[in-house]
């Protein structure tokens, strides 16, 4: 793994209009960043990325079951209890996950520790299956990549396959999401754009705009039923807004499902600890008023991390560590449970710390896109950095 000065193309600005990317420049500072790049060799990738992440998610699968099992663990998930036959029925029947990102900290030396779980709702989708991919077309186009460069990025395919696989010909789908966040509405719109590949109807649909029918199901701002829905809204609010008494009955489609619930918070890292403890890819990690026993203490004695279990964009998200004391300035999130994490320090490179993102479709590891940052948790003014593959 190496971070290398190679210079953004001179018509990106041109290349990212074109491309409808309108938040490759946020608050005043680049997002998509490509001056210098992520290089990689392939058993690299395959071997401490593709590999690791695929086996994590089988591990999350065998937590969903664990968890949905145990009252107490449901409890410290913070699912609402008049959901939780919900969630646990949407498992129970097998119904089908489509993609998420693991985060996980990788210095191309020992394994990639997870840092967490992006399950429900994970952006950076657009910039990690298209415009890298262009780029890469573009820059060997251009010779400024060694022969044979490649990237991992099966992204897009396996999305189109993963939908055909779920859904029949022709299913028409809702697509939803709040319009006026550009990097949510990419999102949004690059799934549609994938689902219309897979020969499915798309629809979209802002979240404020959802209805209910009389006979109890959700709708459209035209009155459509929705039968399938994909939306960007995370399970923790759904599970808490007035509707949330309605899903059951509306015989929808969700994408994610709703046991997406267990994954898509911060609790399932101790869980995963409880269950699989010392495993290579995995940090010891423990509920807060769990942590003060001497096999805690002695997991987290080099330093920790205390998350929120929801949390975004590393808001109340704190470091303690031995010549480390990094607390978020945002604390949106302060009044969730926490838990600890034993503290991974990121990797530096020329100031700035980079985290992979690992994205699963179905249950395989597809591809990865980067973002990196000055400090040691990444937040909303992250860079998003391109990667090739050395051949």
């Amino acid at each position: 793994m190496q971070r290398i000065a190679i210079g953004a193309r001179p018509d990106l600005a041109a290349k990212a209009e074109e491309a409808g990317f309108t938040f490759h420049h946020m608050h005043g500072e680049p997002y998509w960043d490509e001056e210098t790049v992520y290089a990689f060799d392939l058993a690299e990738v395959e071997e401490m990325i593709e590999d690791p992440a695929t086996e994590l998610h089988a591990m999350c699968r065998e937590a969903v079951d664990h968890v949905i099992r145990s009252e107490e663990l449901m409890e410290r998930l913070a699912i609402p209890e008049a959901s939780r036959d919900f969630v646990a029925e949407s498992w129970r029947a097998g119904e089908p996950e489509l993609y998420g990102r693991f985060d996980l900290a990788h210095d191309g030396q020992g394994p990639a520790k997870l840092l967490e779980y992006n399950a429900d709702t994970p952006t950076a989708l657009y910039e990690s299956a298209a415009f890298q991919w262009q780029w890469l077309e573009d820059m060997a186009a251009a010779g400024r990549l060694p022969e044979g460069a490649d990237q991992f990025n099966g992204l897009h395919e396996a999305l189109v396959a993963r939908l055909q696989e779920i859904f029949a010909p022709d299913t028409d789908l809702h697509f939803a999401c709040f319009a006026d966040n550009p990097e949510d509405y990419a999102t949004t719109e690059y799934m549609a754009w994938a689902a219309r590949e897979a020969g499915l109807g798309a629809h979209f649909v802002p979240i404020p705009e959802i209805g209910l029918t009389t006979a109890g199901q959700l709708s459209d701002n035209e009155s459509r039923v929705i039968g399938a829905l994909f939306k960007l809204y995370p399970w923790e609010d759904m599970l808490r807004d007035d509707f949330a008494e309605a899903l059951p009955g509306a015989r929808c489609r969700f994408l994610e499902p709703p046991w997406k619930a267990v994954l898509s918070n911060k609790g399932i890292l101790p869980v995963l600890w409880r269950l699989f403890e010392g495993h290579p890819n995995l940090l010891p990690a423990f509920f807060e008023d769990e942590a003060d026993t001497p096999a805690a203490r002695a997991a987290l004695a080099d330093g920790h991390v205390r998350k929120p279990l929801f949390s975004r964009e590393g808001a109340s998200v704190d470091i303690v560590a031995p010549g480390v004391e990094d607390r978020a300035a945002d604390r949106t999130y302060d009044a969730h449970p926490k838990i600890l994490q034993a503290y991974q320090p990121l990797p530096e490179f020329d100031g700035m710390h980079p985290v992979i993102g690992a994205w699963v479709v179905g249950q395989s590891c597809v591809g990865m896109g980067l973002r990196e940052d000055r400090d040691r948790v990444t937040r909303d003014l992250s860079r998003f950095k391109p990667h090739f593959i050395r051949d």
